[in-house]
Formats: structure tokens, sequence, C-alpha cells
């Protein structure tokens, strides 16, 4: 199978969005990816923060013999991982308060199922209420007592 790494178009209309895909060769435009390597969002103002890029994905793709559009190859020259604007691009992250690098993955863990607590037997809950009760008196005994330390 021949590889290309390529943009596919997403969005809407007057408003294009890009994802920098790992496709089949034969594969349509906006048709099934191998694999999501960044994305390039024409719109953005600042001209160096418009990709993004998985450089460690996208150097494995390449290394395998993939062939990037022309395009592609222009982000991947200039943001890929000896890219000559990776400092350029930091700075106009950072002018629009993004980080630059992807944010970590969220893991859903599902709410812990608290047990009912077992029904309590009456001769239970009767010795439950009087330590309660010892405790309800014991600081009213000590308020009349001296303190050793006076």
């Amino acid at each position: 199978m021949a590889v290309r790494i390529r943009l596919k178009r997403m969005g809407r209309t007057h408003r294009p969005f890009y994802r920098v895909c790992a496709v089949d060769k034969r594969a349509p435009r906006d048709g099934r990816v191998i694999e999501e390597l960044g994305f390039y969002d024409p719109m953005v103002s600042e001209t160096d923060a418009r990709a993004r890029l998985k450089s460690d994905r996208i150097d494995y793709w390449l290394g395998v013999g993939a062939q990037p559009s022309d395009k592609v190859k222009v982000l991947i020259k200039k943001y890929g991982s000896n890219g000559t604007h990776l400092e350029q691009q930091a700075a106009a992250l950072e002018r629009l308060n993004i980080k630059p690098q992807a944010p970590e993955p969220v893991v859903f863990e599902p709410p812990k199922k608290e047990e009912p607590a077992p029904a309590a037997e009456p001769a239970a809950e009767a010795a439950a209420d009087e330590p309660a009760a010892e405790t309800a008196e014991a600081p009213a005994d000590d308020a009349g007592e001296e303190s050793p330390g006076e």
C-alpha cells in the first residue's frame, strides 16, 4: 500500500479546517485515514500558529516511506521536528494563549458506587447511642474541674 501524508478538508463553507493525515494513496480526499498527524487552520490570525503537527509520528511515516503532498511538505519543513519556524510558532502560540503541546487525553472514570450500610440490629443501635451520650456528657464534667496547669 502506498501511503501519502496529505490534508483532509473539514470545517464548513468559507471556513476551512484541515487535518494532516496518513492516507492510502488511492483513498478519496476526505476518505478513511490511517492516522491523524496534526492539523492546519488557515483562519487563525497568527500565521505561525496555524499548523500543529505530531513530529514524532510524521518522522515515523516518512521513515517507512510515506510521501507528503506539496503543502504538507512545506508544513513539515517549517513546523516538523527540525523545523525552521519552531521558535516563531512557540511565540505565536504564547501570544494566542495556546499551549504548544497537545493536551493530555482525558480518561473517564465511572463514579464509584457506595454500598448501602447494612441494616443495623436494634441492640447495635442502642449500643451505638450509649457511647455518644457519654461523650456528650464528658465535656460538661470537665468544665467544672480545675486544670492541673493553674
